[in-house]
């Protein structure tokens, strides 16, 4: 299937000069924005009150979190269990509160306000299931996959592919962080998990640029660089946008239909196609040419081409 022609001629690498350069300053404003705002981490990270309630009769999750919305508390986490009418709810305390019990009344109070039926079966502390040093586990496991996937590259492809490949997916993940950190969106295990997805979509893209660049290098005998990357990108085109496309529209499915629970997750995976996406055209190819890439890198040494084991 096609929408682009892969024969086109759109020439994305004359635009190499804004693209970088809108890039670097939309890092440098990512960068700045999660110094600056920080990440709102959720209760995953951060922990919190625990109380359980149980109903006389039937209810839905979504109507125990709106009422607890309506009444101040931020992101409540609202799970059943063991039926429809015995619900877990975990949230930060609310500003000002001093303890436990206290958070736990105010909870009830708004709670029976609503539904007099409700009653508390028990309350207590928790604390967070990914602390500081899970946390930091967490940037080494991001860290150690891209690195893990730039040696691939390197050793697949050229080593300048890999160095490429590894400036694009800082690009990508720092951007995607940046988002949360401006609209300050809750960062928990859900959007961790989007943010190691997103890492592997955004690298799939890139290979599939990558291996057609060096199909057109090594059978092409005489062309440019530039022609050569700027080729790549109009034969990949079509499969680039219509991946990108379906798999956008299955998040966004799954942002309207699959509850609060996953809008995180569902909003991460859109936020980094779209990035992944437009750094697949405008990014990695232009940091190819900047960094030298030639017919002679992805050409293997023989005892016919001598010349090519000299390699810069």
């Amino acid at each position: 299937m096609e929408i682009f022609n892969p024969h086109s001629n759109i020439h994305f690498l004359s635009l190499r000069r804004y693209s970088i350069t809108v890039s670097a300053l939309l890092m440098v404003f990512a960068i700045g924005l999660i110094a600056v705002r920080h990440i709102n981490y959720g209760l995953d990270f951060t922990g919190g009150v625990l109380v359980e309630v149980s109903y006389a009769q039937s209810v839905d999750t979504n109507t125990v979190r709106q009422t607890l919305e309506s009444a101040g508390f931020q992101h409540p986490l609202v799970q059943s269990f063991g039926g429809t009418r015995d619900f877990t709810i975990r949230l930060q305390p609310k500003p000002g509160d001093s303890n436990t019990d206290q958070t736990a009344r105010l909870v009830m109070t708004a709670l029976t306000a609503k539904d007099p039926g409700v009653t508390m079966k028990s309350t207590s502390f928790v604390g967070p299931q990914v602390g500081a040093e899970l946390r930091n586990d967490g940037v080494v496991a991001v860290v150690f996959v891209i690195v893990l996937i730039m040696l691939y590259l390197g050793l697949r492809f050229e080593k300048r592919f890999a160095v490429a490949a590894l400036i694009t997916e800082v690009h990508d993940t720092v951007l995607t962080i940046g988002f949360f950190a401006l609209t300050q969106r809750e960062f928990d295990l859900t959007v961790l998990a989007s943010l190691m997805a997103v890492v592997g979509y955004s690298i799939n893209d890139k290979v599939v640029v990558f291996d057609r660049v060096r199909e057109l290098f090594r059978n092409t005998r005489r062309a440019e660089p530039e022609e050569i990357l700027n080729r790549a990108i109009n034969s990949t085109l079509s499969r680039t946008i219509i991946t990108s496309l379906f798999t956008g529209i299955a998040m966004a499915a799954l942002y309207l239909f699959g509850g609060p629970v996953l809008h995180g997750f569902a909003i991460t995976m859109i936020i980094g196609i779209i990035i992944g996406t437009l750094s697949s055209i405008f990014v990695s190819s232009p940091l190819l040419l900047w960094l030298g890439v030639s017919k002679k890198d992805l050409m293997p040494v023989t005892k016919e081409n001598p010349e090519l084991a000299q390699r810069p």
